[in-house]
């Protein structure tokens, strides 16, 4: 225990921590224990025996009779019959704690502390040691000893506070767990530069503090500034429900939501070993979940959040995991609603082991939602989560699908919320916000490209699936869908039995306008991709390609008008700065490099036209008829023949000029018949 550290009371002798009764009926200095018994030591012979657990005292009815109500009211009940033994299993300490209050009774002096006085206060209660049978009784002194000494102390606060831990119910009944939670938010959202009292302050490599090597934040000892977070360690010490009632009063007291959430961050980190091993679930050797704290298994309390949903799971799982399964719903529960206030990362750990553990459908989609919030700062390491439940799929791509539904629903809501700013502000605020959600939007989309790149080896993973959570952010997400193109070509890979139509089907939620140049190349050449989809890339990159040599033909007349500007290369060199020329000479470098650029490309132009063109060769063969039908074969030897006989008419005319009357005359005779 800290030595250092005692209150004096004026008007009490509390300083010490020593209690003693005034008056007793048997005249003692001390217990003797021999093996698992006490004795007093009186010549007196001891008329009654109470038995606590495997522990027996021998003692006296008179001292016990008046100071406690309860064995006064045990002993009268039975006058009838002789009593001379009683049963005490259930009183809340143990025989620590009624070791003390039977000194007490007896006038023995004993010593309080921060690690007996919860016990003693419970034992006391139990044992209706109430100021109705002597003033100055056992229950107005201890609680005299945690209002006055306890409660104003940092360090005692968190040791009364531990050791409520197996006192439940009686130490929330009595109020012991409020106060110290109290005192303790208190002191965490003080000024820490008024801070004047110990702390443990950063973790080592041992989990649990050292007591014995407190730091001391006064002056006079140590001048270094205290950090912001020189209460986590501290209380990460406490069970889950007594951190949740720290962690409530902290946030009453109106601290920073940063903190808090930090502090719940370096909590699960301590007693969620999985969390940090990459989700990598349960220990192996059925350790428990904090080697460091020792008696405080959850398993032996029935104490617990009110505000916690149990899970519904199948299995019945082991203690172990149902106390991991408590830690995480309380932790889900307690998280500040900002948006920054945890990172991404650890939301996402913190998902997939309420997936693993199978934690209440209403938190997870709690979760969920808070994931959706800040889904930008994901990266694809903590996306990666298994499939927990009965599916095909090796990741869980139905998780991933309703994080971003939740994600595009934020960003809607911010983009619609009302403004806050005056009118002149506005404008620049709404501009602002849209550069903010566009960045997003093309980080997220960047994000779901990689993702469907991993989970695209998966041969369980229907195309459905895939098309859907491809699609699902709008086309102004992706400034380039070269991301996009290696998922496809990735799930064209694993899945090579796919037909034609499910292939240009894949290929649909790509756009060939927004490939790489690289990406074209490789696309063109891909025999996985339908050859519709190819024929789209080699015409989207020709019309690239031909943009850009209009505009760099557009901008040659201006830089051939700059050109006379500079007369003499020589003299404006020699009046230059050595700073200035070495500007020049790097210039020059990168425009021999864009020169050497540009040329590559027209190359690359010229070989896509060329392979253009071939194509639409092949095309017009495919296209061309192989055989003309017979009619058609007929009435092009008609039309020839009747050119043949246009012409001998015509050079039959020349040679004979009366030809002309002797055709006329049959003519006006058919005339006249008709």
């Amino acid at each position: 225990m800290w030595e250092s550290e005692t209150e004096s009371v004026s008007g009490r002798d509390y300083g010490n921590g020593v209690l003693t009764a005034s008056k007793n009926g048997v005249k003692t200095d001390s217990f003797e224990q021999k093996g698992q018994s006490w004795y007093v030591a009186t010549d007196i012979p001891s008329d009654l025996l109470v038995q606590i657990e495997d522990v027996s005292f021998h003692l006296h009815k008179y001292p016990l009779l008046s100071r406690s109500g309860k064995m006064n009211r045990t002993i009268y009940e039975s006058r009838g019959a002789e009593l001379d033994k009683i049963s005490l299993d259930e009183l809340p300490g143990g025989p620590e704690a009624f070791e003390l209050a039977a000194k007490f009774c007896y006038g023995i002096a004993i010593d309080l502390s921060a690690t007996n006085i919860s016990g003693l206060r419970c034992a006391a209660e139990y044992l209706e040691m109430t100021e109705d049978l002597e003033e100055g009784n056992l229950i107005f002194k201890t609680e005299a000893f945690l209002s006055y000494v306890v409660l104003s102390s940092w360090r005692d606060s968190i040791l009364v506070l531990k050791s409520c831990e197996k006192l439940s119910p009686w130490a929330e009944n009595l109020q012991i767990v409020r106060r110290c939670s109290e005192s303790i938010a208190w002191k965490a959202c003080a000024n820490p530069k008024g801070i004047k009292w110990q702390y443990t302050g950063k973790p080592t490599k041992g989990s649990s503090p050292n007591w014995n090597q407190m730091k001391d934040s006064s002056p006079s000892r140590n001048q270094q500034v205290v950090p912001p977070d020189w209460w986590f360690e501290d209380v990460s010490i406490l069970r889950i429900d007594h951190f949740v009632r720290v962690i409530t009063a902290i946030k009453v007291k109106g601290m920073r939501h940063e903190l808090i959430g930090a502090a719940i961050m370096q909590y699960a980190a301590k007693w969620l070993p999985g969390l940090i091993r990459e989700g990598s679930g349960l220990a192996d050797d059925g350790s428990n979940i904090s080697n460091s704290i020792n008696g405080t298994s959850s398993g032996s309390w029935r104490g617990g959040l009110h505000m916690i949903v149990a899970g519904s799971g199948d299995e019945v799982p082991s203690v172990q995991a149902k106390d991991q399964r408590m830690i995480v719903e309380s932790l889900i529960s307690i998280i500040p609603q900002h948006k920054d206030s945890v990172s991404c990362s650890f939301l996402l750990r913190l998902l997939r082991m309420a997936n693993m553990l199978k934690v209440a459908p209403a938190l997870i989609t709690e979760l969920e939602k808070r994931v959706g919030m800040q889904f930008e700062q994901a990266t694809l390491a903590d996306l990666l989560i298994p499939s927990y439940n009965k599916s095909e799929t090796m990741y869980d791509i139905d998780l991933v699908q309703r994080l971003l539904e939740h994600f595009i629903v934020q960003e809607q809501t911010e983009n619609s919320s009302p403004s806050r700013y005056s009118f002149s502000d506005k404008h620049m605020h709404d501009g602002i916000q849209r550069g903010t959600n566009l960045n997003a939007k093309m980080r997220v989309a960047r994000l779901v490209d990689s993702y469907l790149t991993e989970v695209s080896r998966d041969r369980n993973l229907s195309l459905t699936k895939f098309q859907v959570l491809a699609e699902a952010l709008p086309d102004s997400a992706r400034t380039c869908d070269d991301g996009l193109y290696r998922a496809i070509d990735s799930y064209l890979k694993a899945h090579p039995t796919l037909s034609e139509h499910e292939r240009k089907r894949l290929c649909r939620v790509m756009d060939c306008q927004k490939l790489s140049v690289d990406a074209c190349m490789h696309a063109a050449q891909n025999e996985r991709l339908p050859l519709r989809v190819v024929v789209q890339v080699l015409f989207s990159e020709q019309v690239k390609i031909s943009n850009a040599m209009a505009n760099i033909s557009l901008k040659d007349p201006g830089e051939s008008h700059y050109q006379p500007l500079v007369s003499n290369r020589k003299s404006l060199l020699e009046a230059t700065p050595q700073s200035f020329q070495e500007g020049w000479t790097a210039a020059k470098k990168d425009i021999n490099t864009l020169k050497f650029e540009l040329e590559t490309v027209k190359t690359k132009y010229r070989e896509l036209q060329n392979d253009m063109d071939n194509l639409q060769r092949q095309f017009d063969k495919i296209a061309k008829p192989k055989q003309a039908s017979a009619w058609t074969a007929g009435w092009k030897k008609l039309g020839k023949l009747t050119k043949t006989t246009n012409i001998e008419t015509h050079d039959f005319n020349g040679q004979v000029p009366n030809a002309e009357q002797t055709t006329k005359t049959p003519r006006r005779w058919r005339n006249s018949i008709s």
